[in-house]
């Protein structure tokens, strides 16, 4: 952090700037840090989220907060050529675009500083936003860019707070409304810190591309909720036939071990990734547990009434379970998130 400081001074010369570090609450002090540095500069700040979670809420949060009428994002591992934001405001100010972002896939620009799997994963995320999307864009996972604070401000309260990458969001919800303009960035090794791409990156790309596909009528969360429970049925086939092949029990006791199984599976994996700004610890996690398996169950019940009251008017039977099951998902979608993370 005192290394960006420093070079934002030496680059920003002549520039009214600020910058605003948001922490969402980590044990490296990051935090005390930016306080420190910010008792003698201040235009140093920082937002220190307690409870809350996600790369794109901090992104949104850091930016509303914001004073000025061009807001940049950018990483604070020093991997975004801070030089480039001299050139991004010359085109803002000059009125030339919307948005100005830093591309490793445009013109001169470089990906030197991802791994192999990383720069992988960044290019079929590309691809697949401008196949599914129609965001015309060299590189969309990219996380360095700067943006006019009125155009930000319109499209702020359609943008999810959940996700790792806000500009696929503000591209994708603006709809092609935004002049873009793209800079060669070359992106630099990373000096510290760690990388943040795993399984839930995955699932918060999918959910978005989701969500963005259907006008945001279905929520990047309740997205991430269903992709949560396609991984609970494969859970419970393999605890299903490890019951009945190795320990040789009885269908219908196999059948509710599978059960119990695959919703304690989706319940850890929605409290790590789906509701991981609400995430429950300690005494709070062993009660979640509880509450979700009766919501669960109360769910299969619903599922089971609704597919046969279906199939008894149509006697299309993928129709009725079809039907039964996304009212299952749906209810415990909704209950779960009122009395097991009570989302506010």
């Amino acid at each position: 952090m005192p290394l960006l400081v420093e070079r934002l001074k030496r680059t920003l010369v002549g520039i009214e700037w600020e910058v605003v570090f948001v922490d969402d609450n980590s044990p490296d002090g990051t935090a005390d840090v930016a306080r420190k540095i910010g008792e003698s500069d201040r235009r140093v700040r920082c937002i220190r989220r307690i409870g809350r979670r996600g790369l794109a809420g901090a992104c949104l949060e850091g930016m509303l907060a914001s004073q000025t009428p061009h807001v940049a994002v950018m990483d604070a591992d020093l991997q975004h050529d801070e030089t480039i934001l001299i050139a991004m405001l010359r085109r803002l100010r000059a009125n030339e675009s919307d948005l100005v972002m830093g591309s490793r896939y445009f013109d001169a620009g470089s990906a030197a500083g991802l791994t192999g799997a990383r720069a992988r994963v960044s290019r079929w995320s590309a691809v697949m936003a401008r196949f599914f999307l129609r965001v015309d864009l060299s590189d969309p996972m990219s996380g360095f860019f700067m943006i006019r604070r009125a155009a930000f401000e319109q499209l702020a309260p359609d943008l999810s707070s959940q996700g790792f990458k806000i500009l696929l969001d503000i591209v994708a919800t603006a709809r092609g409304k935004l002049r873009i303009r793209e800079l060669p960035l070359v992106f630099r090794e990373r000096m510290h810190g760690e990388s943040k791409l795993d399984a839930r990156i995955a699932l918060d790309f999918v959910a978005l591309l989701v969500s963005k596909l259907t006008n945001d009528a279905v929520s990047f969360r309740f997205v991430l909720f269903c992709l949560v429970g396609l991984t609970g049925i494969f859970i419970h086939m393999a605890a299903l036939q490890v019951a009945m092949a190795s320990l040789a029990l009885s269908f219908e006791l196999a059948q509710t071990l599978a059960t119990i199984v695959a919703i304690t599976w989706n319940f850890v994996l929605n409290n790590l990734f789906t509701y991981r700004d609400q995430r429950l610890t300690g005494l709070g996690f062993l009660t979640g547990l509880v509450r979700f398996q009766l919501i669960c169950a109360v769910g299969a019940i619903s599922n089971v009434g609704i597919a046969a009251w279906i199939y008894e008017r149509d006697q299309d039977w993928w129709i009725a379970g079809l039907g039964g099951a996304l009212m299952g998902a749906v209810w415990n979608y909704v209950v779960s998130a009122a009395f097991v993370w009570r989302l506010r």
